[in-house]
């Protein structure tokens, strides 16, 4: 039977157990011939391993150090265990330490020190802080800093650690990790993914290999019913360097009668396995304030009577040969510290090794420093990184435009309605409809989302038709071509009118594509940015020479944007003089045999109604014409009923009528707009209404020539054979002309100009120019405008603090490093 003292001081051996770690490791754990000699190595190699782990917590660094992390659900006993480990409490449970931040306690023998002397790791620092003896002042502490760091990254828990130094006579030379116990629900005031979180935190700090998990579960839990063994299967499937605690294990004692369901309990062979022996431990219940001697006398005494148990009330007791070495925290205890020192030794030569090359590469960084310190006045040198710095830049702007997929589109690319958003542009002008080309809702960036703009501007012109025109625009045009003579007038009044209808709404369309481009073209720069950043990172190398430089940056920025802007007006030049081509008096569209098909393959009807017209016109163009042509129709011949009488509306072609006889047709000299295009009857009587005589006179004659024909013998002013006619005006004539003239227009310019103008005016110059233009702006200046960019008291002040840290980190390291060679000598 233990005795009460018998753990109180640090032990001197390893015991011969077989744990769930290894089984045939407890074979090699031999005492030494030299305890003294022993102890005094296992306490450098300690010291050593210490040292190391403060500075790889202050620097980032990633070494395996072997390291015990201790896991478990909340209340499972995981703080009660860390003061018995320590011999002395300090409130732990009262902060809750592990359910927001990790502790990592580096617990030191000292037989010096009577009372516990603790002391706190600094934040982002090797340096410990001054001693704390309070037990209430150590617990305050991690509270403090644990609020504190949450408070500051607004999370609800964090993996940075809290490192604590505990130097007393009466604990052992353990490091043990301490981590946020798993929970099922949040508590209150908590995120709802708390629980997550803390899982997630916990497997990433169990993982790595060189790491020992020390899992506890309350005894009450039976295995088949355990919440957490799962997760633990996951990070260590055959439970290889997982050391299993059954704590609480004084409320089972219980229910055991007799041998044989002690010794099965014990083993728990079903459910972990042959070679995994499970620590059954349990610890003072009484959470009063008593001194720590008292502390540790309740612990030696609860295992006592634990043993006293067993072997006393169960009938047969239990096999004490296969498991008295895993009852009792004073077996646990030995056992980890056993445990640690035997992989110290195991890892010293490889800590070695990884400690002479990570020596190497802080003294190689700080001698780049030193090159990026010194060359912070070196004009050339700066010139030669930002001319690379630029050129990479351009190299990736070319390879966005012409297709990529890094860096991630999800993150970098803009939707349709992101990109309207941002650019500030809006929708398309004068287009009611709305607009949604193709992949608008996927987010895209460079030639993708360049092509993508292009056909939704296709979209947002042919959405767009001829709009309507006035009567008294119509009569302004059309009389002054009339007056001029020649043959066509409705033919160039339709055409101007198509012509000044292209010139007033497209031509805002032409910007705004120009704009929405230049904008797309313009993400790339920070998209570039992190591209090179990326491709940096990959290369295993950082393009840290232009790092804080932030004049240069901003002038590399605005040099990139003007360029931009300047292909914007450029393009907007080009495509406005081939808006100015499409729609001048001399071009041809307007009159190309094949715009309007709808009237035969022959030549235009409105052509052939000008060729007929050739005298003096008398225009009636108001809406007063309608009654009039009523007036005059009430005494034809062969007339429909009025009911029948129908009006054109402007717009809509007029339906063919069979044609004619040429002998019934009379040609008149020069149109009325809204005079009615009825053919085959004759005017009885004179039309007070008009001026002129002469006027009155070729009136009928509107109705006749058989040059007024279709291809079919169909007049597009007359009726059809059975000599009922609709009324037509030429109103509705020059209407309907110029809208497919509007159409023709907008087709030739849209297809034959306006792509390959935008592809050649934006893509080719990114493609070839974008260099030229930066070098020009940024480097063809002397050197001192040149190095104005590079006037940066901020930038050169964060090299050498990076300096210092450096310098710092490298004397650390090669302290430690010199401590390693001292205990590889030892040993």
């Amino acid at each position: 039977m233990a005795t009460p003292n018998s753990f109180l001081n640090t032990p001197t051996k390893t015991p011969t157990t077989t744990t769930s770690i290894s089984k045939k490791h407890s074979h090699k754990q031999q005492h030494s011939s030299d305890p003294n000699r022993s102890v005094s190595e296992f306490k450098d190699r300690f010291e050593a391993y210490n040292r190391l782990q403060a500075a790889a917590v202050a620097f980032g660094e990633k070494l395996p150090i072997p390291e015990i992390v201790a896991i478990g659900g909340q209340s499972d006993g995981k703080s009660s265990l860390l003061e018995a480990l320590l011999g002395f409490r300090f409130n732990v449970r009262e902060v809750e330490m592990g359910t927001r931040r990790p502790l990592i306690l580096q617990m030191v023998h000292d037989p010096s020190a009577l009372e516990p002397r603790c002391r706190f790791q600094e934040e982002d620092s090797e340096e410990y802080g001054s001693p704390i003896v309070l037990a209430s002042a150590i617990a305050d502490t991690i509270k403090l800093r644990t609020e504190s760091l949450l408070k500051k990254t607004r999370d609800a828990v964090s993996s940075k650690p809290i490192v604590m130094r505990a130097e007393y006579a009466h604990c052992p030379n353990l490091t043990i990790i301490d981590t946020p116990g798993f929970v099922l629900k949040a508590k209150k005031g908590e995120p709802e993914r708390t629980p997550e979180e803390i899982l997630s935190m916990v497997k990433s700090l169990a993982s790595p290999p060189h790491r020992i998990i020390l899992f506890l579960q309350q005894s009450s839990v039976e295995w088949c019913s355990s919440l957490w063994l799962d997760t633990i299967r996951e990070i260590d499937p055959s439970f290889r360097r997982t050391v299993i605690v059954v704590s609480k294990f004084d409320n089972r004692l219980k229910e055991f009668t007799e041998r044989w369901e002690v010794d099965r309990y014990l083993s728990a062979s079903g459910y972990l396995g042959e070679n995994t022996r499970p620590f059954f431990v349990a610890l003072p219940k009484d959470r009063g304030t008593i001194s720590n001697d008292e502390f540790r006398r309740q612990i030696s005494q609860v295992d006592a009577e634990m043993l006293h148990y067993l072997r006393d009330s169960v009938k047969g007791g239990f096999d004490e040969e296969k498991y008295r070495s895993n009852i009792g925290f004073g077996c646990l205890r030995d056992f980890l510290e056993a445990e640690l020192q035997r992989r110290y030794k195991e890892a010293a030569p490889a800590t070695l090794a990884l400690l002479e090359q990570r020596c190497g590469e802080v003294t190689a960084e700080l001698a780049r420093m030193e090159c990026k310190i010194n060359a912070t006045s070196d004009v050339a040198h700066l010139r030669k990184s930002a001319m690379l710095h630029a050129a990479s830049l351009c190299n990736h702007v070319e390879a966005l435009i012409d297709g990529a997929a890094d860096p991630a589109p999800e993150q970098w690319g803009k939707t349709t309605e992101e990109e309207r958003l941002e650019s500030g542009i809006g929708s398309w002008p004068s287009v009611t409809a709305e607009i949604k080309p193709p992949n608008a809702t996927l987010r895209l960036y460079g030639g993708a989302a360049f092509e993508r703009v292009m056909h939704e501007f296709r979209c947002a012109t042919y959405s767009i038709k001829c709009p309507p025109v006035s009567r008294e625009k119509v009569a302004n045009i059309l009389l002054a071509h009339t007056g001029r003579g020649g043959g066509r007038g409705i033919t160039e009044a339709a055409a101007e009118i198509a012509r000044a209808a292209a010139r007033s709404w497209l031509a805002p369309l032409l910007d705004t594509a120009c704009d929405r481009l230049a904008f797309v073209l313009g993400n790339l720069f920070d998209i570039s940015i992190e591209k090179n950043r990326g491709h940096d990172s990959n290369n295993g190398h950082r393009s840290v020479d232009m790092e804080g430089y932030i004049g240069f940056h901003a002038a590399l920025r605005q040099s990139y944007n003007h360029f931009m802007k300047d292909l914007s007006k450029e393009c907007k030049q080009l495509l406005r003089h081939h808006l100015d081509s499409v729609t001048s008096p001399y071009s041809h569209v307007c009159y190309e045999n094949n715009f309007i098909g709808s009237f035969g393959s022959g030549t235009s009807p409105i052509y052939q109604l000008n060729q007929a017209t050739t005298g003096p016109l008398c225009l009636e163009l108001s809406d007063g014409g309608a009654a009039l042509r009523k007036e005059a129709m009430k005494d034809q011949e062969n007339m429909p009923p009025e009911k029948n009488t129908q009006e054109t509306t402007p717009g809509k072609v007029t339906q063919n009528r069979e044609a004619l006889r040429e002998c019934q047709m009379t040609v008149p000299e020069t149109p009325s707009p809204d005079q009615p295009s009825d053919g085959n009857y004759g005017i009885k009587r004179e039309l007070g209404n008009c001026v002129e005589v002469g006027a009155r006179k070729r009136h009928p004659r509107i109705a006749g020539n058989a040059r007024n024909c279709g291809q079919n013998g169909e007049s597009i002013l007359f009726g059809n054979g059975d000599n009922i006619s609709r009324p037509v005006s030429t109103y509705a004539e020059i209407c309907s002309s110029a809208a497919q003239h509007f159409a023709r227009i907008r087709e030739v310019l849209v297809e034959r100009s306006v792509a390959s103008t935008l592809n050649s005016g934006f893509l080719t110059p990114c493609r070839e120019r974008l260099f030229v233009a930066l070098g020009l702006n940024l480097f063809a200046v002397n050197d001192e405008k040149f190095m104005d960019m590079f006037v940066a008291p901020g930038a050169i002040d964060s090299l050498e603090n990076e300096r210092q840290s450096l310098q710092k980190r490298q004397k650390i390291l090669h302290s430690c490093l010199n401590e390693f060679k001292s205990v590889a000598r030892a040993l």
